[in-house]
C-alpha cells in the first residue's frame, strides 16, 4: 500500500528550520500499531495522518504520532498539516477549515502567509516550587523569575512552564535526564510530560522545551502546544491581552518563529499562535 506524503518545516521562515513534520495522506485504512511505526521510522519530533478529508465542507480528520505515542493536541503538527491542506490538496484553497483531532474541533485560518490555530480552554494544574527544578537542572535560585509561579498547564497537551530571570539561564540550562525523567513521572498528571522553560523580554519569548523520551532526553525545535499553555499562562498571571512572538530552537540550529495574540474576558482565554510553513518534500510511502 503506497500512500502520498509531503515534508513541511513549520513555524520557519525559511527551508531547514523550524520544526520538521511529515503529512501521510490517505491513512483511513492504517491501524494505529502503522501509525506509531511510521512515526517512530520518520523520527520528527511529529507526524499527522489525514483520516479523513471533506473537502464540502473544509473539515479534516488527522491523528497526530510522536516517535513514542499518540498525541490528543499539538500545535506545530496543525499548523503544518493545515499548510498542506489548504495549499497542497484543496484545488481552491479555503481561508479557513477544521481539524478534527481527540481532544476536538480545532479552527484554522491562513491570513498573509501565517497560519492561525485558535486553542482550546486550559486548564491549570499543580504548582510547583522553584526548588524542585534545581534538583534535577543546574539552575540556582537567582536564575527563576520572581513573578510568575512555575505550573502545569495544558490546552490539550500538558507542560510545567518554567520562568527565568535571564537569557544566559536558558542558553546555558542543563538537564539531568534521569532525575528529570523520576520528577516528570512523579508530578505530571498525564502521560505527555514536558518542561518549558522560557524568558519574556518586552513583546519578545525566548523559550526551550525538554522532556524525555525513549530514555533520550529530546529538545523541541517548536512546540505549538506549549506555546498555547505559555499563552494561557501570560494571560491569566501577565495581562489580559497579548501580542508578542515566540523565539523556540535557536539552541539547536532550527531557528522558530511563534506568534501570540490572545485575550482574556471575564474567565473566557481566546488563544491563537501563528506560524509560517515552508514546503521541503513530497513522495510516496510504501505502508505495507
Amino acid at each position: 500500500m503506497s500512500l502520498p506524503f509531503y515534508i513541511v518545516d513549520v513555524f520557519a521562515d525559511r527551508k531547514y528550520a523550524g520544526n520538521q513534520l511529515a503529512v501521510f495522506l490517505d491513512a483511513q485504512n492504517l491501524s494505529s500499531e502503522e501509525m506509531q511505526q511510521m512515526a517512530r521510522e520518520i523520527n520528527f519530533a511529529e507526524s499527522t495522518f489525514i483520516t479523513k478529508l471533506d473537502r464540502e465542507n473544509n473539515k479534516a480528520e488527522i491523528r497526530i504520532f510522536t516517535p513514542s505515542q499518540e498525541m490528543q493536541f499539538a500545535g506545530h503538527p496543525i499548523i503544518g498539516t493545515s499548510w498542506v491542506i489548504i495549499n497542497k490538496i484543496f484545488d481552491n484553497p479555503p481561508a479557513e477549515i477544521k481539524l478534527e483531532v481527540p481532544i476536538g474541533p480545532i479552527a484554522v485560518h491562513q491570513s498573509q502567509g501565517l497560519i492561525w490555530l485558535k486553542a482550546a480552554q486550559p486548564k491549570f494544574w499543580d504548582i510547583f516550587s522553584k526548588q524542585d527544578i534545581t534538583t534535577f537542572s543546574n539552575l540556582t535560585v537567582s536564575d527563576f523569575e520572581n513573578q510568575f509561579p512555575v505550573q502545569e498547564v495544558t490546552t490539550g497537551s500538558a507542560f510545567v512552564m518554567v520562568g527565568l530571570s535571564s537569557k544566559r539561564a536558558l542558553e546555558n540550562l542543563v538537564l539531568d535526564k534521569d532525575k528529570t525523567d523520576d520528577w516528570l513521572k512523579k508530578n505530571c498528571k498525564t502521560n505527555h510530560r514536558g518542561l518549558y522553560f522560557y524568558y519574556l523580554e518586552g513583546s519578545k519569548i525566548f523559550s526551550r522545551m525538554l522532556c524525555v523520551e525513549h530514555n533520550q532526553l529530546v529538545e523541541d525545535a517548536a512546540t505549538g502546544s506549549a506555546s498555547t499553555c505559555l499563552q494561557a499562562f501570560l494571560l491569566k498571571y501577565h495581562k489580559p491581552e497579548i501580542e508578542l512572538t515566540n523565539y523556540q530552537g535557536d539552541y539547536i540550529n532550527r531557528p522558530s518563529e511563534i506568534y501570540f495574540k490572545g485575550k482574556l474576558t471575564n474567565d473566557q482565554f481566546d488563544i491563537q499562535i501563528g506560524g509560517k510553513a515552508q514546503f521541503v518534500a513530497k513522495g510516496d510511502w510504501e505502508a505495507y
